[in-house]
């Protein structure tokens, strides 16, 4: 391997476009590793390591890194979570896999451990069937832009959906024909998950209803996206495209109007999503299917289900024994 000359920082935006074109990861994806190495950069520069080297970089700046990062605070004011610390370390280590992969000599990437999670740590949020409908019933359906919210929520929850999923559908994977014709027929689309990865998702004949309600408010446009904005500020070039900010901004909006006791997101929703269907009796394989997870561990996340559900059965079908 050889030495680089060039200041560790400076193969950054290499790096980020490595991300997006070789190894084709979303720009989501991407733009996130960005603001998780943005992190450790203004800890370079405070530490007066702005110009260190990749091969000068030891274990004692990593340790030293992960230190700061646990007594790093969020806007609120609280130590930035245990499974936050992961994701910038995990941008990290990519980017010191990546000097592997092009031959420029540093840390080994598995020298950058992640703070082990305890249950505590793993803790999710979510929203009980009563909770989502109160939630539900929070927008304005006699505007349009209640109406466009009301389908939002009904999506989110109805397939387990990323935010950046949702932002990024289009009306042309629809049948409109026959959703504006009230034949709400159960629905399944192939998308294009996280990390490139297909899965196929399905909505509900319920929140189909409340698509194609939303839709009939669309058809004198014909801008692409399922879900656009009706700021005054957009740009007359733009497509007009919901964000994911904005999503996230009206879930918290309703939240509260709700008087929910969760400060919920739109990935909440996509936890109950999944709760909802082990309550229900499926089992933790085909939800992680439904959920586009790689690997089984991520969905285990869930024991609050899966534990009590266990609990049942030892009760119903062992504790008998005499």
């Amino acid at each position: 391997m050889k030495n680089s000359k060039i200041p560790l920082i400076k193969h950054i935006p290499d790096f980020l476009e490595y991300c997006e074109v070789e190894k084709g990861l979303s720009p989501i994806t991407t733009h996130n590793y960005d603001n998780f190495l943005r992190t450790f950069v203004i800890w370079l520069k405070d530490n007066d390591l702005e110009g260190i080297k990749p091969h000068e970089i030891n274990d004692k700046h990593i340790w030293n890194y992960r230190l700061y990062l646990s007594r790093k605070h969020d806007r609120k004011g609280n130590y930035i979570k245990k499974t936050t610390q992961n994701y910038y370390l995990i941008a990290l280590r990519n980017l010191f896999s990546f000097f592997t992969l092009k031959d420029v000599q540093s840390l080994p990437a598995d020298k950058i451990t992640l703070p082990r999670l305890t249950q505590k740590d793993k803790k999710i949020k979510f929203l009980k069937w009563q909770q989502v409908e109160k939630l539900f019933d929070m927008p304005d359906i006699t505007q349009v832009s209640g109406l466009r919210d009301k389908a939002i929520l009904e999506v989110l929850f109805s397939t387990g959906m990323r935010v950046s999923e949702v932002t990024s559908l289009n009306i042309n994977q629809f049948d409109i024909k026959n959703l504006l014709s009230g034949k709400f027929e159960n629905l399944e689309l192939d998308i294009s998950g996280k990390g490139g990865s297909l899965r196929t998702i399905y909505f509900s004949k319920r929140c189909l209803k409340w698509v194609s309600k939303y839709l009939k408010t669309r058809q004198n446009d014909m801008y692409p996206p399922l879900f656009v904005g009706y700021s005054r500020n957009i740009p007359d070039s733009s497509e007009h495209r919901l964000g994911i900010r904005s999503i996230e901004r009206l879930v918290k909006k309703y939240t509260v109007m709700a008087g929910l006791p969760v400060d919920a997101t739109p990935h909440t929703l996509r936890h109950s999503y999944a709760t909802d269907l082990l309550e229900q009796g499926a089992d933790l394989r085909s939800v992680q299917e439904l959920l586009g997870h790689k690997n089984i561990m991520t969905t285990q996340i869930y024991t609050h289900v899966t534990n009590t559900k266990l609990r049942e059965v030892h009760k119903k079908f062992h504790s008998g024994r005499k």
